[in-house]
């Protein structure tokens, strides 16, 4: 039987077991996971949160890091500013980014949601409001969310991907990990 690890990467944690680009090297998933022979099945930039799947077994890896499976990946993004019916239909229906546009997507406006502090805290405006987004995708470009909400005019300020499929965040707490049977 394989072995599914669900993890809650903390802000600033690289999404890969060592860091060989920095001089100094920065938190990676060796300081959070004495797991041996797992592999992170996809990533989540240094500075998004939330879950991040690792298994030992290549078929279950791919399945959920190809975005040819199409597995939904649900976000919950806080963005500068209060978008408006159009921009948020313009993000339903697929945006175009510098590498083509992309698939439509999952986006409703939701109350802030009952999170963890981040640390650092994110830039707050006094003179600019901010509200949340729960964006679904079903493909993983490289920091797809920030360019689609950037693309619309309202910066991602704060990013935590919530679910991965069936998977979610739910009873992880920032910096730990369970493991689900497959």
């Amino acid at each position: 039987m394989a072995r599914l690890i669900l993890f809650n990467k903390p802000f600033g944690v690289l999404s890969q077991f060592t860091d060989r680009a920095a001089p100094s090297p920065r938190p990676t998933l060796s300081d959070h996971i004495d797991v041996p022979g797992v592999y992170p099945a996809g990533r989540l930039d240094r500075d998004s949160e939330g879950l991040l799947l690792l298994c030992d077994d290549g078929r279950l890896q791919a399945r959920i890091a190809d975005p040819r499976y199409k597995i939904a990946k649900t976000y919950l993004a806080q963005v500068e500013g209060d978008p408006d019916g159009a921009s948020l239909d313009a993000l339903r229906g697929g945006i175009v980014l510098n590498d083509g546009p992309t698939r439509p997507a999952g986006v409703e406006r939701i109350t802030a949601p009952d999170l963890w502090p981040r640390d650092p805290p994110i830039r707050q405006r006094r003179n600019i409001p901010d509200c949340w987004l729960r964006i679904t995708l079903r493909e993983g470009r490289n920091r797809q969310v920030r360019r689609m909400t950037a693309a619309i005019g309202h910066p991602t300020l704060r990013l935590v991907r919530w679910s991965i499929g069936d998977w979610t965040l739910a009873g992880i707490a920032p910096g730990t990990w369970v493991e689900r049977a497959v």
